[in-house]
């Protein structure tokens, strides 16, 4: 049979199944032919949903398509209402982690903050949810936010660090107690009460009510003043100072208490995917997290990813603000409503914001998504996406019509006008390639002419790659001319390719601050700082100032030599090589005596002397 009657075969044994389906919510899970779940999927009515998989594919996108080209089998889960089909796939996409789900990268892994049931509750990070009465702050994206959220509170709240069992009756404390850090429950410093009041105010600043947090405080402060409990009040008015402090640098967003969460997703063109999420509460925006999301494809519409993230980080999230704040609007936004409400306890309002200060806040929150989701490519790429990425960037930067994959690279060297030099480097694909590097000497400049020394070494290369007895080497142009300087340079350059009747795509590299000139445009091109383009272009001029300086310091010496041992009468090659093996250099010759000179091989006493006389030394 072949394969496409083999894939109509398959697809209508699986449509006969249908109508034993019921119009009713569930899940239903697609198995490939080794029996591995590799989609999840809910519906209201699963007959009508996997018909929509088995009937026609017009107007089916790409990812589905492919799905249902893989389906060997399927399963259905009935369930009451839409709202438990939801929570169910959400548990269903954890164990099965399949294929074709847009699911929380890893999403096992997140870590959350735990305030554990005991009579002294302890403030700690933790991976498992445990129905023990704890109370579960979380999910954090990542094991350093988690550290980075205790290191906080535990400068704003003496709550005990330690494990160990709480009777009263220590023999000494902690250091921590002696740094004011802790309130010393262990050897009965403080109440049971009293310390609960300390874990409530960690409660409330976690719930982003640290308002509340600080009015309790200093009614505390002000009731242990009037006590003349002073060492208490002075505590509570550092620790009130310290939270103060804290939320001075909390954004003021909404002139009123509201309390939201603001989402929004950031795509790759490699179809990476990233949602930032940002807490206001009472107004203030605490802080954003951001979120990978795996199984995204580039074709996958920002709401689906979207709805995805929605439906499994609030099924696990330790709370659920009254509102949502969306860039786009969800898939089902019913059902996520219901599901939201139900894991609340309150309603939950969806809006999409559309413009006004809410816009502004979606706006911040997506370029945030977006600059981590860069950070991220950058991080996991191997070194040849690494570099793709890089040409790309630069492409796009200077206006290029494709890749710039061969790179030639211009530096002139020089002293003060003597030993001019100048240097060629190429880079192919992102890596040097140095058999087609080249050095120049520059033979038409006197005295110290940059832009001339640019312009007669551009003009060399390039006649010498339209000259038709030349290596392949020679002959190959690249994709882009990169000259180490700035505007002078550039135009140098462009002049002389212009004089040879070639149109080469162009820059200059400016060291003083790294900006990029091109023809015809008046300002420079500024590259991000953490822009691989950016590395790319530094690398390559980093190493034609290399390769240039090294032959400018092996003319120099050369000329140096020649001037002051050369010019001796009777010191030809052969003596000079022997004298500078046996003294190392021209000033190890000037401190020897002329009897050491004498004893060199080929060099009378008469030599000698006059060697001494010409160098001059002690």
């Amino acid at each position: 049979m072949s394969g496409q009657r083999a894939t109509t075969h398959r697809l209508d044994m699986l449509r006969a199944r249908l109508a034993a389906i019921e119009p009713a919510p569930g899940v239903y899970l697609m198995k490939d032919a080794q029996g591995k779940v590799i989609y999840v999927g809910k519906a209201s009515s699963l007959r009508n949903r996997l018909r929509s998989y088995f009937g026609s594919q017009t107007g089916m996108d790409a990812k589905t398509r492919e799905l249902v080209q893989h389906i060997a089998d399927f399963e259905v889960i009935r369930t009451d209402t839409p709202t438990e089909a939801l929570i169910l796939e959400n548990e269903l996409i954890k164990r099965y982690r399949p294929r074709y789900n847009i699911m929380l990268r890893d999403d096992k892994t997140y870590p959350f903050i735990r305030i554990t049931n005991e009579p002294f509750p302890r403030v700690i990070a933790t991976r498992r949810v445990v129905q023990d009465g704890s109370r579960y702050f979380g999910p954090y994206p990542s094991a350093g936010a988690v550290h980075r959220t205790l290191d906080l509170l535990k400068r704003l709240f003496p709550y005990r660090a330690c494990d160990i069992e709480i009777t009263g009756n220590a023999a000494r404390p902690c250091l921590y107690y002696h740094i004011g850090r802790c309130v010393g429950p262990c050897i009965g410093a403080v109440s049971g009460e009293e310390y609960r009041q300390v874990i409530d105010n960690v409660v409330l600043f976690l719930e982003g009510r640290a308002d509340d947090v600080v009015a309790r405080l200093r009614t505390e402060m002000e009731a242990a003043a009037e006590r003349l409990e002073f060492e208490r009040a002075a505590r509570l008015r550092d620790e009130l100072r310290a939270i103060e402090q804290v939320l001075q640098q909390q954004k003021i967003v909404t002139g009123s208490d509201e309390s939201f969460d603001v989402l929004a997703v950031a795509q790759s063109a490699g179809g990476d995917a990233c949602v930032q999420i940002g807490f206001v509460r009472n107004g203030k925006l605490l802080g954003s997290e951001h979120y990978l999301m795996a199984g995204a494809r580039v074709d996958d519409p920002p709401s689906a990813i979207l709805t995805s993230f929605v439906q499994q980080y609030y099924a696990q999230a330790s709370s659920v603000p009254p509102e949502l704040v969306l860039q786009h609007p969800l898939d089902e936004s019913d059902t996520i409503v219901a599901f939201l409400t139900e894991r609340r306890g309150e309603p939950v309002r969806l809006s999409v914001a559309v413009e006004g200060l809410r816009r502004e806040l979606v706006d911040m929150i997506a370029k945030s998504a977006q600059q981590n989701l860069e950070q991220y490519r950058v991080r996991w790429l191997n070194d040849e996406q690494r570099t793709t990425l890089a040409l790309e960037e630069l492409a796009d930067a200077l206006g290029l019509d494709r890749l710039p994959r061969r790179i030639e690279c211009f530096d002139v060297s020089q002293l003060q006008g003597t030993n001019v030099v100048a240097s060629m480097v190429v880079f192919e694909h992102g890596k040097p390639k140095k058999s087609d590097y080249r050095k120049f000497q520059i033979k038409t400049v006197e005295g110290q002419d940059d832009f001339a020394a640019i312009r007669e070494v551009v003009l060399r290369r390039y006649r010498r790659a339209l000259a038709t007895e030349q290596t392949e080497a020679w002959q190959t142009l690249p994709d882009l001319v990169l000259i180490d300087g700035g505007k002078g340079q550039l135009n140098a350059a462009r002049e002389a390719l212009t004089a040879l009747g070639l149109d080469l795509p162009i820059a200059a590299l400016a060291k003083e601050h790294e900006e990029l000139y091109v023809p015809g445009r008046s300002e420079p091109i500024v590259l991000p700082r953490d822009s691989q383009a950016l590395f790319l272009v530094q690398r390559i001029r980093d190493e034609a100032h290399r390769f240039a300086v090294t032959f400018h310091r092996s003319r120099r010496t050369r000329s140096t030599l020649h001037s002051l041992l050369d010019d001796i009468p009777g010191v030809g090659p052969r003596r000079r090589r022997e004298l500078l093996r046996r003294f190392g250099s021209v000033e190890g010759i000037r401190q020897a005596s002329v009897e050491e000179i004498a004893a060199v091989p080929g060099i009378s006493r008469t030599l000698a002397e006059r060697i001494k006389m010409e160098l001059g030394g002690a």
